[in-house]
């Protein structure tokens, strides 16, 4: 393979592999920490970070608040405090070496004020923000407003086009890189447009060319480019290493570095992914953001395709085929199907799932009474983690914080499920009930020599273990 040689990321001269900035507690500041130590840029996640007692302990966020609004700033104050927690974490493992990232989403709650109080908290500790899941126009106003540098997430060249025109060419010094995220192999949220089939995943390199090609248009010959999404190997991309149609191009690990020693993921959660099979991991459409996103196909899957499943349209008056009388809720209240769904509605009751439950689109779902508790009880507790939530109707946005839409109970709240399982990952039944974000190629764990017989590196030894390759 060619030699992969440092290059100047940031302002300084790093090794071009970089951390996926993962989740709720999954890209933390040791990890971040360690990967930086060996050279590259580690990024920890700044969307909802773990802050720890005197003991080393992580504080469990839970939340007093009456109203959403006041759950929603205990989470503006959990996630600042954390974020500047795991910034000073990965600053001291990092000894000076490297570079350190946070990673935001653009859509969760109250983005520009937690990654502003992040940053006001843990000046000098922070080297780039890194920023996805939604259009951050505003990111480079922050960037400068802080001396650091900024790499978008993007998953088209017309994504880039747009925020450029709009607003990073005002800030184009700080510009530290522009990550390009495959949108059918990425894990977690993904950016598919609605142009874009999620069946029909597209190569990534004429895509990439094309970025490139309109980031020369704005004068950025030089600044990298990072992949992300898909990327396991080196040698298979040995073709995009010193190619002068590509420019600077780094890549971006996210699926690996779950499985290593210093990953903060639970011991349950590192087992499945060494026994995952080829279609394990799956894109699914029914995240509370309203994009898709890539996970592993496991019970908590299951439970949210059957539930969709069991879904039919009604209307409020008889119309066309919709004449079939059918009481909904505890009064009962007529709403009318068509005869075949109405059949389709009994026979659903009589296993069980009795309760009929409504959707934004005049359709119900149909689950059992346990499940109808938990989702009422999960919309109720509502802590504003997002922007806007299709599960939940909040919205951020003043003065209604909501938006505007019927609840929807046919997705899930991201918030407890990402919170599950990232702090009790030891245990399979948490892995296999609650969402486990993943990269499509990570059933690789199970064939890659690298981790025969169970063996899970260090941080440095992947890194290590990368340059040669594999």
């Amino acid at each position: 393979m060619k030699p992969l040689n440092a290059m100047r990321i940031g302002g300084v001269e790093v090794l071009p592999l970089i951390e996926g900035g993962k989740g709720i507690s999954i890209s933390n500041g040791i990890s971040s920490g360690n990967w930086a130590a060996a050279g590259g840029i580690g990024t920890f996640s700044a969307v909802n970070a773990d802050s720890y007692d005197a003991q080393g302990r992580a504080i469990p966020q839970t939340y007093r608040g009456r109203t959403r609004r006041e759950r929603h700033e205990e989470l503006i104050a959990f996630a600042i405090q954390g974020g500047i927690t795991q910034a000073k974490r990965a600053f001291e493992l990092a000894g000076g070496i490297g570079r350190i990232h946070a990673n935001i989403l653009w859509e969760m709650g109250a983005a520009e004020r937690v990654i502003i109080g992040v940053l006001e908290g843990a000046k000098g500790l922070i080297n780039g923000v890194t920023c996805g899941a939604g259009m951050p126009y505003r990111l480079s106003e922050i960037a400068s407003r802080f001396g650091v540098h900024y790499y978008p997430i993007v998953s088209s060249a017309r994504a880039f086009n747009a925020l450029w025109k709009r607003a990073y060419h005002k800030v184009a010094d700080l510009l530290g890189g522009v990550v390009y995220e495959d949108p059918w192999l990425a894990g977690g949220h993904n950016g598919l447009s609605n142009s874009e089939d999620p069946g029909k995943p597209e190569a990534p390199f004429p895509r990439v060319l094309s970025l490139r090609k309109l980031m020369r248009e704005f004068g950025l010959d030089q600044t990298p480019i990072i992949m992300a999404g898909g990327v396991w190997w080196l040698e298979e991309w040995e073709d995009w290493i010193d190619n002068p149609d590509l420019g600077p191009v780094a890549f971006q690990f996210g699926t690996r570095p779950l499985l290593t020693k210093e990953s903060p993921i639970g011991e349950g959660w590192k087992q499945r992914l060494l026994k995952l099979k080829p279609g394990d991991v799956f894109l699914n459409h029914f995240s509370p953001t309203g994009f898709y996103s890539s996970a592993v196909n496991n019970g908590f899957l299951h439970e949210l395709k059957a539930r969709s499943e069991r879904q039919v349209a009604y209307v409020n008056e008889p119309i066309g085929e919709h004449v079939a009388p059918f009481g909904v809720g505890p009064r009962k209240r007529i709403v009318y199907l068509t005869p075949a769904d109405l059949e389709h509605a009994q026979g659903w009751e009589a296993a069980g799932f009795t309760e009929a439950l409504r959707t934004p689109d005049s359709t119900l779902i149909f689950v059992t009474p346990e499940k109808a508790v938990e989702i009422r009880e999960d919309q109720v507790a509502c802590m504003g983690c997002l922007s806007a939530c299709r599960f939940s109707n909040w919205s951020d946005h003043a003065p209604e914080y909501s938006t505007g839409k019927k609840a929807d109970p046919r997705s899930f709240c991201i918030q407890k499920t990402l919170q599950t399982i990232g702090h009790q990952s030891s245990s399979a039944d948490t892995v296999e009930n609650n969402l486990m974000f993943s990269g499509a190629n990570a059933f690789r764990f199970a064939t890659d020599p690298f981790y025969s017989n169970g063996f899970i590196p260090t941080v440095k030894q992947l890194v290590e273990r990368i340059l040669t390759g594999r």
